[in-house]
Parts: C-alpha cells; sequence; structure tokens
C-alpha cells in the first residue's frame, strides 16, 4: 500500500474532534463532523481524501440531508481530484436519488463536466466528445435557468467544433497523400453537419483544391463561390480566389451538385 493509501485509511478511521486535539471512530462521529472533515480536506487540497469522507457520510447517514449534501460534495471532490468516472458515478446517483432537488442542475452540470473535461486534445476517442455533447445539451434543455446553462452552452459549441476539427484533421491527412474522394467525405461533414463551426471556411478551401485535382471543376467553383457568399473576409476565401482564378476559373455555382443545393439555400437566406 502507497503512504497516500496508508493515509486514507487512517483518515477514514479516525476523526480529530472539533475543537480539540482528541480523535473519535469515524462510525462515532457526527455527520457534520465528517462533513466539515472533508471540506477541510478540499481547502487543504486534497480532494481525493474529501471524496472518502463525504462518501462516507453517505454510507453511515444514509437518506439524511447530510447524505444528500455530502453526494453532490462527493463528485465535486472527484471531479477536482480528475477521477472522472467516479465523478460521473456520484453526479448521476444524485440526480437519480434528487431529481427535484435545487442543486439536481449542478450535479449534471458536473456529469457534463466530467465529459468536457477529458477532451484534451484532437486525437482521442471522439466517443467522449459526443458524451460530452449529450451532457451538456441536457443542461440546457432541463435546466435552462440554472446558472449553468450559459456555461453548458459555450462548451457545447467549443465540444462542437472539437468533432468538426476531427473531421479537418483527418481530411487534410487523405488530401495531402492524394485520397481526394476520402477527404472529400470528411471536408463534407464540416460543411453538412459543423457548418457553425469555425472550421467550415477553410473545409470549402479544402474541397476547392480536392475537386480540381479530380478535375471536377463545376464543384470546386461552387465551393469558392459559397466561401465568397459566406466567408469573403476569411484568408481561405483569399486562396480560393486565387486558386480558381488562377486556372482561369470564377467563384460561380456551377452544375447540380450537393455543393450547389447549399450554394442556393445560402443564396435564399438559410445555410441548410
Amino acid at each position: 500500500m502507497t503512504g497516500k493509501g496508508l493515509g486514507t485509511v487512517a483518515l477514514v478511521a479516525t476523526l480529530a474532534a472539533c475543537g480539540g486535539s482528541s480523535e473519535v471512530a469515524l462510525e462515532d462521529a457526527a455527520p457534520e463532523t465528517i462533513y466539515q472533515q472533508a471540506e477541510r480536506e478540499i481547502a487543504a487540497g486534497d480532494p481525493d481524501d474529501a471524496a472518502v469522507l463525504f462518501a462516507e457520510v453517505e454510507r453511515l447517514y444514509p437518506y439524511s440531508e447530510w447524505a444528500k449534501r455530502a453526494l453532490i460534495m462527493q463528485a465535486f471532490a472527484y471531479h477536482e481530484d480528475r477521477d472522472y468516472e467516479a465523478a460521473r458515478d456520484a453526479a448521476q446517483r444524485f440526480i437519480d436519488f434528487y431529481p427535484a432537488d435545487e442543486e439536481a442542475a449542478y450535479a449534471q452540470y458536473l456529469l457534463a463536466l466530467s465529459y468536457y473535461d477529458q477532451i484534451d486534445q484532437v486525437g482521442r476517442d471522439q466517443g467522449l466528445t459526443f458524451q460530452a455533447l449529450q451532457a451538456l445539451r441536457t443542461v440546457v434543455e432541463r435546466y435552462p435557468e440554472s446558472p449553468y446553462a450559459r456555461s453548458s452552452m459555450l462548451k457545447f459549441d467549443l465540444a462542437f467544433d472539437h468533432l468538426a476539427a476531427k473531421e479537418m484533421e483527418i481530411g487534410r491527412y487523405y488530401l495531402k497523400r492524394g485520397h481526394y474522394a476520402s477527404s472529400i467525405n470528411r471536408f463534407r461533414a464540416v460543411v453538412e453537419d459543423y457548418q457553425t463551426t469555425t472550421h467550415t471556411p477553410e473545409a470549402l478551401m479544402r474541397l476547392v483544391e480536392a475537386y480540381l485535382s479530380l478535375g471536377l471543376t463545376n464543384e470546386a467553383q461552387t465551393a469558392g463561390a459559397i466561401l465568397g457568399h459566406n466567408f469573403q473576409s476569411s484568408p481561405f476565401y483569399d486562396d480560393a480566389y486565387r486558386t480558381l482564378t488562377g486556372r482561369g476559373l470564377t467563384l460561380e455555382a456551377q452544375g447540380s451538385s450537393w455543393l450547389r443545393s447549399i450554394y442556393d439555400r445560402t443564396i435564399r437566406g438559410r445555410w441548410l
């Protein structure tokens, strides 16, 4: 057992009596005594020990008001300790046991954060991102008046942008290696499914490049036209303009491809 583990066992076994130097067995301590000690552990920078104590309040005094308070704090302490799976479990139990409680919104927010805070790089498994999006959406839809709704919306947008970034990363990989059809599929996903993200202008520019490489000038010109209509201030529009005009082509919608359908809807004032 590690030194930290031994410390946790000792912490659970005994508690310093409030206002004195003696120790009492955990089972003999009042719930508020254990709860307050857990709060002190958080203040001291030991959220793992705090989570253990909050869990003991729940175990020793089930169905009490202290148990309810300890459960939400348990989720918080686990999250602070970056034990995200345990944080999700505690937060979900709070939601299941106390769905009408005023802290249920915070529990749902903690649950969402436990997914969101694991999205730390584009290359990670995107399953976490989808789960974060679902949990953040739940906060916004179920608790729209809560103080966590705005933060959840902002994080939802960032997580959504993260998914688009992953599509772009793969699309660029294929494009660089000359796998144009595969790259087009990825860039199309950004344009159709993630059109509100910051990656859409680049996706359209990469579509210009990929379609020109395949000799599909109608599609390339249409992608450029969408860029010109929606993102003329973007540097990717400048790149598309130089690329197309350098070949004697215009940035005008041509043909009847999926891009032409998007362009037509754009002209009518609707993106998709």
